[in-house]
């Protein structure tokens, strides 16, 4: 049996090596467009900063998955032509024809450009390949002046890294808000702790870049901006193209339509990743939600149906963390616009309160918003502050389990004075939802 996977990103990674666990005599080939594969888009911010080296977001060479996992691996290998049975690859400028019996289409997504004069100039970038992670270093080390557009997760991570090594940063947001996925009361922390450090301009569209061969200008509808470098962090789009080619179905979302085994609308052909669309867990309807954890679960779901199994991928719940500073930041679930789009007749609460209790040193601020619906069914939850992360991953699982307020208040969370206090933020935010 022939197998091609095409893309080697997380997804990619993850079906061929399940592809290859579950059937070892099997012939599974990856070709991957740039020269890196199994990657960390996420740690780009982390190398600009300093923290990471670029070769360090590559977590396995090719060479270990041809020698340890039998995967053959094909970097510098852009796929430019797919048929049933068939594709053309361009591998290092010479075109090669390949035969395949299954295919995985795992081709993640792409930046979105705005269409404005002068986007094609010099010095203006986009984050989205850890195979730019040194360029950008290096292009940011060099640059005195830096514009970013796009006040979203990877906007807010360019801005800290950037201002961290001492340049001078502004952020133009065409929304009124940072972070516009949030509600308000955990954004407005984020905003107040951002203009601290950053020139951070909200309600501004971006109308032109001008420059004579290189940026030098950022024209918004209120302001203009002298710059040496311009960030576009302006969001993704899925990379379709190939599904398209085999006449793969495109759902409402823009991504490629799967059932929950990863198989697309023509046969043999399947879907993982950040081109692919799943299920929303609270809602039942289809999303987009290019997310790194999703992805590998994806790719690893695909690679056992692939090779005969009968695995179902359940759907995602959006959990997302980031960071800006000192300041962490997490999401999951649904916000209460999105909450109030899909007629959920909703309730919520915002408690301010400390990860330790009074008496004991160290506690910090913690603000959590918790949503849900009149049966007190959790819908979702946000949280900005201090030791977000756990609260969101154990909110995340309360919310797969279909807990509702009462379960919540219930749950036997652990306590000690010195790592929790003894009414979790989480606890107390069932009890003001009442049950």
């Amino acid at each position: 049996m022939k197998i091609v996977v095409v893309g080697g990103g997380p997804a990619g990674m993850s079906a061929a090596s399940r592809v290859k666990a579950i059937k070892p005599e099997w012939d599974v080939k990856v070709f991957e467009a740039t020269n890196l594969i199994s990657h960390a888009p996420c740690g780009i911010p982390y190398v600009v900063e300093g923290l990471s080296s670029p070769e360090s977001l590559m977590y396995y060479t090719p060479e270990f998955f041809r020698k340890e996992r039998g995967v053959d691996v094909h970097v510098n290998s852009k796929v430019v032509e797919v048929e049933e049975g068939f594709l053309r690859v361009d591998e290092n400028g010479k075109e090669k024809k390949y035969e395949w019996d299954k295919i995985l289409i795992a081709t993640g997504a792409l930046p979105k450009i705005p269409k404005v004069k002068g986007v094609d100039l010099a010095n203006i970038l986009t984050i989205r390949h850890p195979s730019q992670a040194g360029r950008i270093k290096r292009m940011i080390e060099e640059a005195s002046k830096i514009v970013i557009i796009g006040a979203g997760y990877v906007g807010v991570e360019m801005a800290e890294a950037i201002s961290a090594i001492g340049k001078r940063v502004t952020v133009i947001e065409f929304l009124d808000q940072v972070l516009p996925n949030l509600d308000r009361e955990i954004s407005e922390v984020v905003r107040v702790e951002m203009e601290k450090k950053v020139d951070l301009r909200l309600g501004e569209g971006v109308k032109a870049f001008e420059g004579r061969d290189k940026v030098e200008t950022v024209v918004t509808d209120k302001n203009s901006y002298e710059c040496d470098l311009a960030i576009i962090a302006t969001g993704i789009r899925p990379d379709v193209q190939l599904a398209e080619m085999l006449g793969c179905k495109i759902g409402k979302t823009g991504a490629i339509q799967v059932d929950p085994f990863m198989r697309t609308s023509v046969e043999n052909v399947f879907a993982a990743g950040d081109c692919a669309e799943t299920r929303h867990i609270v809602t039942g309807k289809p999303v987009w939600v290019p997310l790194a954890p999703s992805a590998n679960k994806m790719g690893y779901v695909a690679g056992v149906n692939i090779a005969g199994g009968s695995l179902e991928f359940p759907g995602v719940l959006g959990t997302q963390l980031t960071k800006f500073f000192d300041l962490e930041i997490g999401s999951t679930g649904l916000n209460e616009k999105a909450a109030r789009a899909e007629g959920y007749e909703i309730r919520s609460t915002v408690v301010r309160a400390k990860t330790r209790v009074l008496y004991y040193p160290g506690g910090k601020e913690i603000l959590l918003k918790v949503i849900a619906d009149k049966s007190g069914r959790i819908l979702g939850a946000q949280a900005v502050g201090s030791e977000v992360a756990m609260r969101m991953n154990v909110i995340s699982a309360m919310i797969h389990a279909g807990f509702t307020t009462k379960d919540v208040f219930f749950t036997d969370l652990a306590y000690a004075p010195p790592l929790t206090p003894i009414w979790d933020p989480i606890i107390i935010s069932a009890r003001n939802l009442k049950f």
